[in-house]
């Protein structure tokens, strides 16, 4: 299972690793975690809840705009 996530705020390589640790942190559920930059999104594989990702991606000084997917 894998969702995808609208991230706002990141610009560079160091936003999108800063994401990914957060995620992976946040849940022992996490996967994999796939930022693209390019696009806004992070997609996260896993059984993990919205609010766990959208509180992760926050903590890490990011804007989590919703589910994508």
């Amino acid at each position: 299972m894998s969702a995808t996530y609208r991230v706002s705020g990141m610009t560079c390589g160091g936003c999108a690793r800063s994401v990914e640790s957060a995620i992976k942190a946040a849940a022992p559920e996490v996967e994999t975690v796939t930022v693209d930059l390019e696009a806004g999104t992070v997609t996260v594989a896993g059984a993990v809840p919205q609010e766990v990702i959208a509180g992760a991606v926050e903590d890490a000084g990011f804007d989590c705009d919703g589910l994508v997917s």
